[in-house]
Order: C-alpha cells, then sequence, then structure tokens
C-alpha cells in the first residue's frame, strides 16, 4: 500500500536526507538501540541508499510501545497462542508501517520483508568459533515472518521518483510453527500448538530491496521462505541480513527496530480444570463433574490446567505401620516414630503404594473468585488405607521461560521436625515423547532411551523425555560424598527393651533438623556430550557459589543438586515463590518469599548436562514419595503414619516470562 500524496510543506521542512551504505548499517544498528535504550527515541533512523529512502519505521503501530502483552488463552488449545488476538488488538493484526521515498530516475515497485525474532530464549546468530558463519543452534530460534511462509517479499506498489515518502502498510502476527515445518503437522493440518510461540522479547527485522536481487537470486529461497531449509538446515534470517552476506547485499536497507515488545504467559488457575478423558473414562467424569471442573467443551477451551494423575509404579510397593495421626498438628514425636517403627510385627503391616485420584474434582479445586487452585491430600481411615497424590498440570506447551509460582503448599515437619510423608513439587515434564517433541540430537553416546529403562536400556540420538524438578522434602545431601549418605545406629531388634527402641540419628542429620532439601534435578537421560559430564559428586559455580551436583553413575538419568532450607519459612508462611529459569544453555532455580527477592538454590549449565529444548509442562504436585528413592533419608515413607486429615496446599499464581 502506498500514500499517493506528499506531506503538506514536506521539500521546505524536511532536512535533507542522511544517506547510509549498507556497509555502515552496523553502526546504524548500533546508534539505534542506543536512542531506544536512553530513552530518546522509538522511531528508526533515515537511511537512504542509491535508489531510495526508509524512514519511520514502527513494526507495532497499533500496540503501546512498552506494555507487556499477556497470551490469550481462548482457544489456544487448538491452535497455539496467537499473538495479537481479536481480544487484544483490532482484527487481531499488528499493523506495521515505514516510510519509503523511491531517489531512482524511474517508477519502481520495490520489495519488503518483515522478520521477527524472540531474542530472550535464543542461541547467538553467529558461531563464536567463527563469526562468519551462523551458529549451529541458532535455527532453533523462535523467528517467523508472514503467516504463509511462501509469501516471500511483498510489493511496495508502484513508487515514482517525485521526491515524496509514501506510507507502506501492512499487517502481520506471531504464531506458533511460523516456519511451517511438517515435524509439526498432524492428520494433515498444522498443528501450531506443538511449536508455540516462546515467552520474552520479541525483535522485528524491516528488510527493503530492489527486485533485481530477488529475480537474480541474489537473496537465496530459504531466507525468501523460512520454511526452506538448506542440507545444512534452516537459515536464520537475522544471520543472514545482519552477519552474514545479506549484509552488504546492493539496493537493500535492513532495519532492526528499536521497539521491541514483551510477551508474558499468566495461566489462570481460576479458570477452571479440565478433565482429561485420557485421565478418567467418561463416565466417570460426568458422574463426579462440577462447575469448574469437568470434560465440558467450555472447559476444554478455556481451562489452563488439567487435573493430574500420577503413574504410580507399582514396584514402589510400601508395608506402611497401621497407625493414623494428624502428624502436623497432634505431639507425634520422633520417639513416636521410632517406637511404632519397632513394635508392630510384619504381618500387621499394610502393603500398599501410594495412590492415585479414581474419581476427578475432588482432590483439585478451582477458586474464580479468588484465581486459586486447591490441593487435598485426603485423609486416611480404618479400612480405607491411602496416602494420595495429588496435583495439577498446565494444559498449553512452552519452550523455554522463567516459570514462577506462588504456592503456599502443605507444611511438611511438625513441631518436632517430623516429616509428614509428603514431597512438595513443582517441575516441568515433556509435553509430549511423539517425534515431533524430540530433544536436540545427543551426538555422543546418545540418551537412554527410556524413562524405565534400567542400566542395559539401548542409547539412541534423540528422545521425547524431559523433565526439570523442584521436589522438596525430607532427605538429605549427597554431596560432598566424604560426609553423606549418614551412617544410621538402627539400635537392636528387641521387642522386649523399649530403650533400645529410640534411637538418636546421627549429628550431621540433626544439625539440619528443622530444614527440608530442596532438590534441584535436570533430567538429561544421561547424554555424555556436555564437555564437563561426570558421575559421583561435584562442584558447579555460578555467582561465586558452589552448587554440589550428584548422579550415581554415567547411565543415571538426571543430575540433582540440593539445598537445605527451613521448613518453616518455605511452607509456615502465607506463601512462598518458586522459579525455574530454564533458558536454551542453562536451568536456574530460584525460590524467595516474594518475586523481588528470589535467590538462588540450583544451577546446571550445558557444560554439564544436556539442557532440553522441547516443549514442555508445568506440574505442581503434593505427593507421597517412596523413600527408597532417597536413599539416606532419616524418615521411612513405611514408618510415618497415614493422614487423619488431609492435607492442604494451594497455588495463587503461576507465570511464565
Amino acid at each position: 500500500m502506498t500514500h499517493p500524496e506528499p506531506f503538506p510543506g514536506h521539500l521546505h521542512k524536511k532536512p535533507k536526507p542522511f544517506r547510509m551504505t549498507h556497509l555502515a548499517f552496523s553502526l546504524l544498528f548500533s546508534v539505534s538501540w542506543l536512542f531506544f535504550s536512553c530513552g530518546q527515541s522509538s522511531r528508526s533512523m533515515e537511511v537512504a541508499n542509491e535508489a531510495f529512502t526508509v524512514k519511520n519505521y514502527d513494526p507495532l503501530t497499533n500496540w503501546k510501545h512498552g506494555e507487556s502483552l499477556s497470551l490469550d488463552y481462548s482457544h489456544a488449545i487448538d491452535q497455539g497462542f496467537i499473538i495479537p488476538t481479536i481480544r487484544q488488538v483490532e482484527g487481531g493484526y499488528f499493523i506495521l508501517k515505514f516510510d519509503l521515498k523511491n531517489t531512482s530516475p524511474a517508477p519502481r515497485n520495490f520489495r519488503y520483508k518483515i522478520y521477527y525474532q524472540n531474542e530472550s530464549y535464543k542461541f547467538p546468530e553467529r558461531d563464536p568459533a567463527d563469526t562468519n558463519r551462523q551458529h549451529p543452534n541458532c535455527q532453533e530460534n523462535f523467528y517467523g515472518s508472514w503467516e504463509t511462509v511462501s509469501t516471500t517479499f511483498k510489493e511496495t506498489g508502484t513508487i515514482n521518483p517525485d521526491g515524496d515518502f509514501h506510507e507502506i502498510v501492512t499487517k502481520f502476527r506471531i504464531l506458533g510453527n511460523p516456519r511451517d515445518e511438517q515435524r509439526y503437522y498432524g492428520n494433515g493440518q498444522n498443528d501450531r500448538w506443538k511449536r508455540n510461540p516462546r515467552v520474552g522479547n520479541y525483535s522485528f527485522l524491516l528488510v527493503v530491496t530492489d527486485p533485481s536481487n530477488l529475480e537474480q537470486n541474489r537473496i537465496p529461497a530459504s531466507v525468501g521462505n523460512i520454511g526452506t531449509a538448506e542440507t545444512t538446515g534452516f537459515v536464520n534470517p537475522y544471520f543472514w541480513f545482519l552477519y552474514g552476506p545479506g549484509k552488504n547485499l546492493s539496493n537493500t536497507i535492513v532495519q532492526l527496530s528499536p521497539i521491541q515488545l514483551t510477551v508474558i504467559a499468566r495461566p489462570d488457575p481460576g479458570a477452571g480444570i479440565y478433565i482429561n478423558p485420557n485421565s478418567f473414562p467418561k463416565e466417570v467424569a460426568d458422574r463426579y463433574a462440577k462447575e469448574g471442573c469437568s470434560a465440558d467443551t467450555s472447559l476444554y477451551r478455556t481451562a489452563a490446567f488439567d487435573q493430574f494423575v500420577h503413574y504410580i509404579d507399582p514396584s514402589t510397593k510400601m508395608n506402611n505401620i497401621p497407625v493414623i495421626s494428624d502428624v502436623l498438628n497432634e505431639h507425634y514425636t520422633r520417639m513416636d516414630y521410632n517406637w511404632n517403627k519397632r513394635f508392630y510385627r510384619k504381618e500387621e503391616l499394610i502393603a500398599i503404594t501410594a495412590t492415585a485420584a479414581k474419581r476427578p474434582c475432588e482432590t483439585v479445586i478451582s477458586d474464580p473468585v479468588n484465581h486459586k487452585i486447591l490441593l487435598r491430600n485426603p485423609k486416611s481411615e480404618f479400612g480405607n488405607w491411602q496416602k494420595q497424590n495429588v496435583g495439577v498440570i498446565t494444559r498449553h506447551g512452552m519452550t523455554y521461560g522463567k516459570w514462577t509460582a506462588k504456592c503456599k503448599l502443605t507444611e511438611l515437619l511438625n513441631k518436632d521436625n517430623l516429616w509428614n510423608g509428603i514431597t512438595n513439587a513443582i517441575w516441568l515434564i515433556t509435553m509430549s515423547q511423539a517425534e515431533w517433541n524430540y530433544r536436540r540430537d545427543c551426538s555422543n553416546g546418545g540418551y537412554m532411551a527410556n524413562y524405565y529403562g534400567g542400566q542395559q536400556d539401548q542409547r539412541v540420538k534423540n528422545v521425547g523425555y524431559s523433565e526439570i524438578d523442584f521436589e522438596i522434602l525430607k532427605t538429605v545431601p549427597y554431596c560432598p560424598n566424604w560426609v553423606l549418605p549418614p551412617a544410621y545406629n538402627n539400635g537392636i531388634d528387641d521387642q522386649y527393651n523399649v530403650q533400645n527402641w529410640n534411637v538418636p540419628f546421627p549429628e550431621e542429620i540433626l544439625q539440619d533438623d528443622d530444614k527440608i532439601a530442596v532438590c534441584c534435578t535436570n533430567w538429561d537421560m544421561a547424554c555424555w556430550q556436555p564437555a564437563e559430564f561426570h558421575d559421583g559428586c561435584y562442584p558447579v559455580r555460578y555467582q561465586d557459589k558452589t552448587y554440589w551436583a550428584h548422579r550415581w553413575d554415567k547411565n543415571y538419568r538426571a543430575l540433582t543438586q540440593k539445598t537445605p532450607e527451613p521448613d518453616d519459612e518455605l511452607f509456615g508462611s502465607d506463601y512462598y515463590y518458586f522459579q525455574i529459569d530454564w533458558q536454551p544453555d542453562k536451568i536456574i532455580w530460584r525460590i524467595g518469599p516474594s518475586k523481588d527477592k528470589l535467590r538462588v538454590v540450583g544451577y546446571m549449565d550445558e557444560t554439564v548436562t544436556s539442557i532440553p529444548n522441547n516443549q514442555m509442562l508445568l506440574i505442581i504436585t503434593q505427593e507421597f514419595h517412596n523413600t527408597k528413592w532417597w536413599i539416606g533419608s532419616a524418615y521411612s515413607q513405611d514408618n510415618i503414619p497415614f493422614p487423619k486429615v488431609d492435607y492442604e496446599g494451594e497455588i495463587y499464581e503461576v507465570t511464565i516470562e
């Protein structure tokens, strides 16, 4: 689209344009960013070449500059996230404008194209080993252009060399699967939700060129059509135009706007809980459906959370003491624990596994008024012995981001520092193990193929499984390895001498008696590719602090760091924040009493563990772990009473940014 009329008094009032060659673009790029960062201007500079001049480039004319955009969850379950939607701007598209003046001697129909890229979660465009080459992983960056990838460069329309600027107007939006990759198709349609837009900051790159550059193939097909790959993979247009062959392309102007868009996700805990038909039979879901918790089509479209139903490994059977107690509020002491551990004969123990909900909507409740979710581990009764895991899971997958949960989960220790058996967990898990959600290839040895595959599992070049955890419970660190796990004095197995039942814990356990372990884990599936991949205990440094990492052996699928923290602070206060900062090359775990007072409790980067790059979901649970998973723990789940009252937790807020 062109603006046929000159601005009034243009020739008299407009200063002579500063002509900048393409060779000087890098200087322009730096200066334009400086102008914006200093708050002096958000308007792009005037840039000229031998054929035309561009000024006033603004990619977001219908959006308030500096205002963040919260993802619209309506209909996103089927379509993926759309930025923006018709609920956010009129028409549901960003309006891009720039002014162009034809300075050549003849009328011309120029070509232009807009590119966008997520800047918060990306690999650098240039390979640090050779800055003239594209970074090998930068093709994974989330970038796009026109919605229809076969639309390469649009026409400006014929512009006469009349000495006037003409306004070019177009529209665009940011969608999932912007390269239209067949990998993310299903049943013949583009499942854009399989590669959702990322949160964070988006930049906008405008390219205006003379049509001869396209006619003579000076711009490769893989740059004009970002869905076209070369033998080495996709070409990131930011690299090609800013640092690669395109930076010296004649009669071409490339402008990176100083205006960026910040995108945030806020899944609403009060928008209801959808009951996935894969979790409960339809007749069961229908029978126990409640307002704000069901399998109906309305909640299918609008609910941000599902009820999470744990897989229960039958091999994790416990032999539990037949005791029901309100551990947190009754005076159930360590002596009670030790006595009951010894008192009951084997034939009196209750052989069970932890359980999962058999009926929906009873242990997870969405509150639309206060916009929160209530979790409830139900109490046990004689004859109805249960330690039931509860939780919720988000429904919209994402890659990377600062995932922050504001929660008041159940306390874990009573006044005698006895554990109630609950593990509070905030964790990310793969959205799917299907091929479309495979992780980046592991080039050194491959991944262990299966989560439950054991030591003899085969190794494969890529897998779909990924998991990043907060698991918070009463257990011990393993590192440094010369300290723990502790050696317990188990006393004498003598039913008739009760003095031998109440055996004190070792000193190294008692020194953290009032603390629980914040366990930070990345399930890297034992990929050996990181340069500093190790088993055993080893230190990881970050910001002048040391975080001890532990892996049982070279085939163990996870790397864990543990930090002791006071239970009263994390779960005795009104709420607490837990953040998993998942970046392309690192993971940082933070906790704190407020969002602006978070402290690091775990850190891993690509030098020690394989960072996942696939799409994941957030889970928040209160669950009864089998302590056989946590060797050396002071308390055994078998010897902790069944709950006499419900253990309750609340989720107040989740943000991904």
